[in-house]
């Protein structure tokens, strides 16, 4: 398909065919499997939170956790400023945030607690059994499995994951949930440096395992957008190498930097953040032109209106839409506004995949046209709900 070719479908422009309702949604075998693997995966972080707990005392873990969730907070809530255009459903981000919370966690625990003790009682250093744990165990372990994670929410989402933000999005849910547990590990371990610790894990650095991940996550997204079906199996290894070398230099310098750290610190790790922050940025800005292009082309055949092509390209126009609908019409017609937009966005990016040669043309068809009577409706939904009585 070419990227100015416009699929017309049966359905013609502005109109909601005669006795369409929306298709209800049905409980599959997939959705039962899909639950079952979040409530696996949600004992297996409440066991990592038990064995953390265990390690501090429950006093001391009361507190870590207490202060656990304001880098939590902080990490989510820029996931969330991340994950405007599209957002991915709740159930996938539940999954991958619990995943890094359980799975990753109990694995690290496990294999970096054996690595010390494998390493002090051959060298008889517990000193080299802490280094060996720092920065060669713990950068592999943590990262192939928050890696891992990613992969599945990539292989089971494969169809909506549509390129580097979902990967960072889906990257960043993952890291956060084993940021968590670490986090009140090393808060109720901390004693008097309770403080101290706080304040540069919590709030100077609360960023870094997602840094780490971010690698992983961005070599998926690349291969969501490679026309190539197996890209995945030779961008994931390395884009986990990235993330491992990135965590191995991390722990390192803390533990060679010593009292220089917050030096190290400033001269590397801030500018490295402040360069990814601004990689995000131009990502978001690139969805936005996404939008904008496959929308017009869809204009162009009268299915959108030439202001709501601006209007659903500008997430400040999105704002100030809903909010006209939600005064005229209420509720209702705020909701509708969001669905409008919610649907619209998905036509873009599934046209934008099928115009770049990574979806099947037939199922694309089917799906277009569903989205387009999806979207009409919604416009009816809107004005009809918006409209003065």
């Amino acid at each position: 398909m070419s990227s100015t070719e416009t699929i017309r479908p049966d359905v013609p422009p502005g109109a909601v065919p005669a006795g369409w309702v929306p298709p209800r949604r049905t409980t599959t075998v997939r959705d039962v499997l899909a639950m079952l693997a979040v409530a696996l995966i949600a004992v297996a972080a409440l066991g990592a939170l038990a064995m953390v707990l265990v390690q501090v005392g429950v006093g001391a873990g009361v507190v870590g956790t207490v202060l656990a969730v304001v880098p939590l907070t902080v990490v989510l809530l820029g996931i969330r400023w991340l994950d405007r255009w599209e957002p991915e459903p709740r159930g996938a981000l539940l999954f991958g945030l619990l995943w890094g919370a359980g799975v990753a966690v109990l694995v690290s625990i496990v294999v970096n607690d054996l690595t010390l003790y494998t390493v002090a009682q051959a060298t008889g250093s517990l000193d080299a059994g802490l280094v060996a744990s720092a920065v060669v165990s713990a950068p592999v372990v943590e990262e192939l499995a928050k890696g891992a994670g990613v992969l599945v929410l990539f292989l089971a989402r494969r169809r909506y994951f549509d390129g580097v933000v979902d990967g960072l999005v889906y990257a960043g849910v993952v890291a956060a949930g084993f940021a968590f547990i670490e986090n009140i590990l090393y808060f109720g371990r901390a004693g008097d440096a309770l403080a101290e610790t706080f304040v540069l894990r919590g709030l100077a650095t609360p960023f870094a395992h997602l840094l780490f991940t971010a690698c992983t996550g961005a070599a998926l997204g690349l291969a969501a957008r490679s026309r190539g079906r197996h890209a995945a199996w030779w961008l994931f290894p390395l884009g986990l190498l990235g993330a491992t070398v990135g965590h191995a230099l991390w722990n390192a310098t803390s533990l060679v930097a010593g009292g220089a750290y917050l030096l190290v610190f400033a001269a590397v790790q801030v500018p490295l953040f402040a360069g990814v922050v601004g990689l995000t940025f131009w990502l978001r800005r690139q969805e936005s032109v996404v939008i904008a292009r496959r929308l017009a082309e869809y204009a162009a055949a009268g299915w959108f209106a030439p202001h709501e092509v601006e209007m659903l390209a500008s997430l400040q126009r999105r704002r100030t839409a809903v909010a006209w609908a939600t005064r005229a019409g209420g509720p209702a017609a705020g909701e509708a506004m969001r669905r409008f937009q919610r649907d619209a966005t998905t036509l873009a990016f599934r046209r934008q995949q099928a115009a770049t040669g990574r979806a099947d043309l037939r199922a694309h068809a089917e799906s277009e046209r569903d989205l387009l009577v999806a979207v009409t409706a919604d416009r009816h939904r809107v004005l009809a709900a918006a409209a003065p009585r």
